[in-house]
Parts: structure tokens; sequence; C-alpha cells
């Protein structure tokens, strides 16, 4: 029958005619719609594999609607795209691209794309934690493997061996100069528990740097043979796409060579963001540059208020250091606020100062020998800030590194704001070939734990036949600063704009570490609270601890929170004493009661 509303009956037979031609005219023949989103995939599959196809569009063809349904006689299939591979009904946009994750669509194609068309199976760019883990898991599985790594040099000349940025300049440089602070703290709590010393205590920076460059150097040189024992080739060489598939290698000489992948790993990973103004890459430092400093940095300024600004503010002031942080807005965006403030009050009774709201104008300039000027001036008003210092730490943020690798090339789109990677729940691209981990994904947590997971399900997917995801849900961290934060979930404004502030119950009390009390520090200042769903059994839907050792603590509960746990749970949870976590056995304090939580004792 015609379709509804068509006046003249069409040539049923001469129409018929014409879709098998079609089918049998052109190696991939694609009937399409030119708004249909699940048609522009299934072409941008055909464009990544270098095939050539013809699209008909239905809705720009008079005859589209009886086009359609002789394809529904045809084939069965009521939907569009419908696709045919050298004369073979593969059928929609699903289909298509299970065959082509099988195997079946190049076998069709007769253009035999498998392992032996190219150098490699996999090519990963990027030698982070991300990068390698899913490397090193690729070629457990037994398939052929590339890395690139290439640091480029920061504008002060720092760069860096194979790791990433977690090992070089983040996660482990960070844990250990804290703990250098930490030690710091303990030698004034030691005369209180008796012990007895008349030498002048002073901190030697380049002593402390020496020894945590020595133990990064041991790391990199760990990982370089980890991959040579995988079998996995590694290029310390920049990785740039020059065509599907293909790739440019450049070394720190300029030598250049050219590998192609069946597959691509995008691991970048991100680089610190500079202020934009003259003088910022010629007088500041990063947290690129900070852990292998070979001078101690004196009065510093950090300019932002992120978890790298704080993090690395707080360990230089525990080093005895005149630390200043310049905050723009908030603290710690993106985290629960309340917590925030009371890392920034604590932060400010031991010594660090806070110039809020303001940023840096104008131009940085050279002042007195080691010293900078910096002119600020307020976000509210005419107000202006000036001092000098020694060190300009800036830590606003950082940037996605995906912007000269190519990618435009091979026609990976990215989100032009921030340069992050839009992937879908396999941490796909919109090439089908090339995939994306870590920090530059976008939407996603910047956190190396989360790289690595990420990386071995893929590579357990692509090679190993695992259906298993990353889950990016109730992720657990920890912030180092002096008073450690650690979390889980929903921060609370998060969760009262998800669920509505009537749905919650919020449960909290401060409390004071016993090793706290023989020094007579900080009473009060250790806080722990969690969030429930009222509508969920009271659930447990954001986990939030300030306290030492709050990654230790936050790591344990996080497990439970991913098995449900509940505000029953906890209570029926008997504690270790004496400890910091067993405070969320015995909360009993909501929020909403009003009721003073403050603490007397251990």
């Amino acid at each position: 029958m015609p379709p509804p509303g068509q006046t003249q009956l069409p040539d049923w037979d001469g129409l018929k005619l014409r879709v098998r031609t079609l089918i049998a005219s052109h190696c991939v023949m694609i009937f399409s719609k030119s708004y249909c989103p699940y048609c522009n995939k299934v072409k941008e599959l055909f464009r990544s594999l270098h095939v050539e196809y013809y699209a008909l569009e239905l809705d720009l063809t008079d005859d589209g609607p009886s086009i359609q349904q002789v394809l529904v006689e045809l084939t069965n299939q009521r939907t569009v795209p419908n696709v045919f591979v050298n004369g073979t009904h593969i059928g929609g946009c699903d289909s298509t691209y299970q065959a082509y994750h099988d195997g079946s669509l190049q076998k069709l194609l007769g253009d035999s794309k498998d392992a032996e068309s190219y150098d490699y199976d996999l090519i990963i760019i990027g030698g982070g934690s991300g990068g390698l883990a899913c490397s090193k898991e690729a070629a457990a599985l037994g398939k052929k493997v590339m890395v690139l790594d290439y640091v480029v040099p920061t504008p002060l000349g720092t760069s860096w061996g194979l790791g990433g940025t977690c090992v070089n300049v983040g996660c482990i440089p960070k844990k250990l100069m804290h703990q250098a602070a930490l030690l710091g703290q303990a030698l004034q709590d030691s005369r209180k528990y008796g012990w007895q010393y008349e030498e002048q205590v002073k901190h030697n920076w380049e002593i402390m740097v020496e020894a945590v460059q020595n133990y990064i150097g041991s790391l990199n040189w760990g990982y370089r043979v980890s991959l040579r024992e995988k079998s996995v080739t590694y290029l310390n060489s920049y990785g740039e796409f020059i065509e599907p598939h293909k790739i440019k290698a450049t070394n720190r000489k300029g030598q250049v060579t050219y590998h192609t992948a069946e597959t691509f790993v995008l691991a970048t990973g991100e680089r610190p963001r500079y202020l934009g103004i003259p003088g910022d890459k010629e007088y500041c430092i990063t947290s690129d540059d900070l852990f292998s400093l070979p001078y101690c940095p004196g009065k510093t300024l950090v300019v932002g208020a992120s978890y790298v600004a704080l993090e690395c503010a707080g360990f230089l002031a525990g080093l005895g250091l005149d630390v200043t942080v310049m905050v723009r807005s908030i603290l710690l965006r993106g985290f629960d606020q309340e917590m925030a403030e009371r890392i920034g009050a604590h932060m400010e009774t031991h010594g660090v100062k806070f110039i809020r709201k303001f940023v840096p104008v104008e131009q940085l300039e050279e002042g007195t020998p080691g010293r900078l000027k910096v002119i600020a001036q307020s976000t509210e008003g005419p107000e202006i800030f000036e001092e000098e210092y020694n060190t300009v730490l800036i830590a606003i943020g950082r940037d996605a590194c995906t912007r000269n690798i190519g990618l435009e090339t091979i026609g990976v789109k990215i989100n032009e704001k921030n340069g992050k990677v839009p992937v879908n729940d396999e941490e796909q691209t919109n090439v089908p070939y090339v995939y994306a981990i870590g920090d530059i994904l976008d939407g996603k947590l910047e956190l190396t734990p989360v790289a690595i997971q990420a990386g071995r399900l893929l590579a357990r997917r692509l090679y190993g036949g695992s259906s298993t995801k990353c889950d990016y849900i109730n992720v657990p961290t920890t912030v180092f600063t002096p008073l450690e934060y650690g979390s889980c979930g929903l921060a609370e404004e998060r969760a009262i704009e998800e669920y509505g502030k009537q749905n919650l119950e919020v449960y909290h009390s401060l409390f004071w570490p016993l090793e706290w009390t023989i020094p007579g520090r900080d009473n009060n200042t250790c806080y722990a609270k969690i969030i429930c769903s009222k509508r969920d059994n009271n659930r447990v839907i954001g986990f939030h601890v300030l306290g030492p050792n709050a990654g230790e603590v936050t790591q344990g509960f996080a497990a439970a929170i991913k098995c449900g746990l509940t505000k029953e749970l906890l209570d029926e949870t008997i504690g270790i004493h004496p400890t910091c976590a067993e405070v969320f056995t015995t909360m009993d304090i909501t929020k909403s009661s009003g009721q003073d939580i403050t603490q007397r004792g251990c």
C-alpha cells in the first residue's frame, strides 16, 4: 500500500529496482535521513575507517517515503539508518557498530583491517597512570602495544620522566612534602610527650627535594622496566595524528617516525593554566616546577584556591615559610563548601594568610633582588593590593592536552571551552577507533585511580571479552591540606540540589584526635558528617571527614558506601577505640536539630 496522503500510486516495481540497483552499485549503501543522529554516527564510523559510502537522504528525496516502504518489505526494518555492505544487509546503527566490534563488518568490506594491516594493535598517547595501566593490560592480553610519552618543558624548562603528573609533579611528591610538614608539627608535639632536644630544629629544602626526586627517579625507571617486561614499545616522543589510524612521533632531537594502529587511546592528561597576564610565564612557577625547585621558595604567594593551591600552600607553611593565598571567589570549587571553609579557617589559624576576592592584574615585575612585585585588584571594587614575594605559584586550574595532537585531522570532537573529550560510557570518542581516559574526559573525575581503573577495564573490554565499565559514581578522594579532607559521594550543596533539602538528614560531629590532646591543640577543629537520603532508608549519599589520616579513613567507608551503606548499618557497627574513624559509628546529632556538637574530650 502507498503511504497515507500520497495522491498518485508510485511505481513500486520501478522503486524496488532502484533500491536494488543502489545496493548493488555501492560497496557501502546507507539509506539515511539528514537530521538523524544515528545516521550521522554510522557515517562517522565509515569515515573513520576511510571507507567510501553512498547515502541517500530519504527526507530530502521526493519519493523517500515510498523508498522506505520498499526497504520495509525488503529488510523488515522500519527505521534508519538502513545499511548495506557489498549487498549484505547489516541493519541499523547498533547492528553496524556490533558488526564493527566483532570484525564481521571488516570482513564484509573485503578490506582486512586486522592487526596485520597496522604496525600495532594499540597505540596509547600519554604515559601517565591511566595510559600505562591500559598498555600493560592490553599487552598481557596478547596485543602489540606502543606507548608514546613526551613532556613539553615548562616555561622555566622543567621536565620529567615516564609516569605522568601523579608520579612526577602531583600526588606522589605532594604527599611526601605534606608528610615533611606533618613531621614538623610532630616535632613540636613531641616536647609535650617528654621528648627533649636542645638543638634548634630547622628544615632544609634542598635535602627534601633531592630525596623526593630520587624516589621519583626510581619510579620512572621501574615503569620503563615494567613496559619492557610486558613487551610494550615505549617512545619518548610527541604523538600527533596525521591521518586516520596513523600518527607522527617526534623525539627531543626532532627526529620523526610514523606508526599505525588499529586502535588508539588518548591519555594525555592536563597541564597547569597560566594567568594570561604579562610576566606570568617568565616570573611565576606552577606545581610542575615546585617539586623539583632547586632553592627554597621563601615568601610565597599562591594564586588560586584549587586543591592544588591549598595543598601546596599548606605544606609550604608547614615547612616554616611565609605563605599567602590569593582567592578570586571560593575555596575548593566543586567540593563541599562547609568543609572547604573549615579547611581555610584551620590554615589561617596555622599562619597561612588569605587575600579574598582579589586577582593579579597588570604586569608581574621583578622587584628587589629575588623578589616579585604583585599588583592585584579586588573583584568587588577599585581596591588595589600590592606586595612583594620571593615566589609566585600559580594554581588556578589545569587545561587538557588535546589541542595540538591532530585530533581535528581525524575528526575527534572536543569541548572547545575546556579542550576535554566527550566520550560514551565505554570511553569511546565520536571516532570509533579512538578512545580516551583520565583527566581529559569531559565531565569525569580528575583522579589517578579513576584513570588507572578506566584504562585497565578498557583494555579488558577491547581484548579480553569483558563488558565491565568504569564506575564514576561514589569515587572517594582526599585533599591533603594540613588538616586532611576525605570525601565520598555528594557534597551537601549537590545533595540538596538533587534530592531536595526536605528529603535529607545530615548527621555531624566535631571530634578531637586523642594524639592531639596531650599537646592541647586544635580542639573542636576536626569534623565529620554524613548526608542521608530519607526516602531510601537513610542511605548514605555523602561522606565527609576533616582530620588526620582522612584518606585512610575514607577508603574503608567508600567500599561500604558502594555496598549501599545506611545510617542504621553505621549505628550497628562497633567502632575501634580510640580512633578518629569511630566518630561515624556514634553520630546522633542532626544539623536540623540545631544541637551543639562541641566535644570536650576524645
